[in-house]
């Protein structure tokens, strides 16, 4: 398939697509004009680059995951791994402070209430 289709059955703009292959996280095969041709499987990359951007990974961290998901070896899989170790941490933290951080807001929505009820039966 050509850009424009990836982009549509992934919802990426062809700009992010483009990005993408730059930055080394996406391959394409190139015809002998140069444009871009993508497999099935590259729907499947598109949406797990996606997932890890929400998530607040880098374009640099997910490209020392790429190689071992397209190519592996020992040697890229134990790059991944470490990769996928830190930003396993990393999110893991991240989702204590929003834990964290949605407690007090229930607090905080607990005791709004609590005022309201009682300024209401003044």
């Amino acid at each position: 398939m050509r850009i424009g289709e990836l982009s549509a059955r992934t919802g990426v703009s062809r700009r992010s697509l483009r990005y993408y292959e730059q930055q080394g996280l996406l391959v394409s095969t190139r015809s002998p004009s140069g444009q871009r041709y993508y497999d099935d499987d590259h729907v499947q990359r598109v949406a797990l680059i996606q997932t890890f951007l929400a998530a607040g990974m880098s374009s640099r961290t997910i490209a020392e995951m790429v190689p071992c998901m397209t190519e592996p070896n020992m040697s890229r899989a134990r790059q991944a791994l470490a990769a996928m170790n830190r930003e396993r941490t990393r999110l893991s933290s991240t989702i204590d402070g929003l834990i964290a951080a949605r407690e007090a807001l229930d607090r905080l929505i607990d005791v709004n209430r609590a005022y309201l009820a009682n300024t209401a039966d003044d």
